[in-house]
């Protein structure tokens, strides 16, 4: 493996685990557990607790994107042109044997 691919590797796992992170750590939009079990719905400073973390998550998940991309477009190795690289028709040193005629059968004279 080349130096930058391992680069992208890592990068992408890093930035992988962040967002599993800040995704475990968000509040469902239910209210999640703390509603079901009688927890305090009325949390001061909340609301931009989840904009954060929505903003973060649409962050890396584009990070992400765009590291996989770049891994892909540059480490790709470029294709050949196979029309001038095409080998040039060899000669075989085996005799062959010449292509036969089918004899033509009486039935098939008129």
């Amino acid at each position: 493996m080349s130096t930058i691919f391992s680069l992208f590797m890592v990068l992408i796992i890093i930035a992988s685990v962040l967002l599993i992170i800040i995704i475990m750590a968000q509040n469902p939009k239910g209210g999640g557990l703390s509603g079901t079990f009688g927890g305090s719905s009325a949390q001061f400073g909340v609301q931009r607790t989840n904009d954060f973390m929505e903003k973060a998550t649409w962050t890396l998940a584009t990070i992400i994107v765009a590291l996989i991309f770049l891994s892909v477009v540059l480490t790709a190795k470029p294709a050949a042109n196979y029309e001038s690289k095409a080998p040039a028709k060899k000669e075989s040193s085996a005799p062959q044997a010449p292509v036969q005629k089918p004899a033509s059968s009486p039935a098939t004279k008129k």
